[in-house]
């Protein structure tokens, strides 16, 4: 992939930490990750425990779509995910 110039950090110093309370499912993080971090999926039911009952009520009024990480290894803390998402769903944290 070719480098980003708003990328702050080689690949895996940061990783995305998604919100499950917050995550609505739009898939506004997909398309704008340059290094394909994201794609937007089915919650899985171990990943629902824990969920606030506002978290549990917007799961099930979104069929439980949601972000999910599938190469978190890759992100370079670009920050354009953050951005992107209208819920505040996603902070970059030190992996």
């Amino acid at each position: 992939m070719s480098e980003n110039k708003d990328c702050k950090q080689e690949a895996g110093v940061f990783t995305p930490i998604i919100d499950r309370n917050r995550c609505e499912g739009k898939a506004e993080c997909v398309p704008v990750c340059p290094y394909s971090v994201f794609t937007v999926g089915t919650l899985p039911k171990n990943q629902r425990v824990g969920l606030t009952f506002i978290g549990k009520l917007k799961g099930s009024a979104h069929k439980w779509q949601q972000a999910l990480l599938v190469s978190p290894e890759s992100c370079r803390a670009c920050g354009l995910c953050v951005k992107a998402f209208p819920e505040h769903a996603i902070t970059l944290a030190r992996a």
